[in-house]
């Protein structure tokens, strides 16, 4: 499963970070997995919300090439000059998101992240959730907003928070290589999980 992490400047750290690290444990566990962070134009040094300066190993593979692409968030609240407001100005990271989803991967937010996608129109009609201090964005558009910590409609994932990252990358290390890999990784970051993701399929195909 070849998995790339988006980074662009202002993205908030343990957005991207946070997943990162659960898949590369997992890779480290058994998981068939490839993941890196990745820049959208050009590789190189990315400056994150809180300073942090992290450098994208390659650029964001062709569509086509690509199972999961995971997007953080960052800088939408307070409409920073660098962060998710910004990306969703440009418009660049949304027509990405829009083409690999479109050439059959997977994508997933993290935080205000999720306003990308919504921008990419792949939230449209589905359920998906974002920072709580960003509902309301949300609810602005095509979306059906759930107040949840993770939502997995299948092809497209969302999570709220930053902290809830991790669930969200822990979810799709389940749902891709099994409880047991997911686990130990869990317990690799001593982390508790929060078993709450909204799974609208899944229920809906419940006995």
């Amino acid at each position: 499963m070849n998995i790339d992490v988006l980074l662009y400047e202002g993205f908030d750290e343990l957005d991207a970070v946070g997943p990162f690290e659960v898949f590369r444990n997992a890779e480290a566990a058994g998981a068939d997995f490839r993941t890196r962070l990745v820049g959208l134009d050009d590789a190189g040094l990315v400056t994150a919300s809180h300073g942090m300066r992290v450098e994208a190993e390659s650029v964001l593979a062709d569509p086509g090439d690509l199972d999961l692409l995971v997007v953080p968030g960052g800088g939408w609240n307070d409409r920073s000059e660098a962060g998710a407001w910004a990306e969703y100005e440009r418009g660049a990271v949304s027509e990405a998101v829009a083409a690999h989803h479109d050439a059959g991967a997977t994508v997933a937010s993290v935080c205000t992240g999720g306003m990308l996608l919504s921008k990419a129109g792949v939230f449209d009609g589905r359920p998906a959730v974002t920072h709580a201090s960003a509902l309301d964005d949300l609810r602005d558009t095509d979306a059906d907003v759930r107040e949840e910590r993770v939502v997995d409609d299948g092809d497209v994932l969302s999570a709220g928070g930053v902290t809830s990252g991790i669930d969200l990358a822990l979810h799709i290390v389940e749902r891709e290589a099994g409880a047991e890999v997911a686990e130990s990784v869990a317990t690799t970051m001593e982390y508790t999980r929060q078993h709450d993701a909204y799974e609208p399929g899944a229920i809906a195909g419940a006995e």
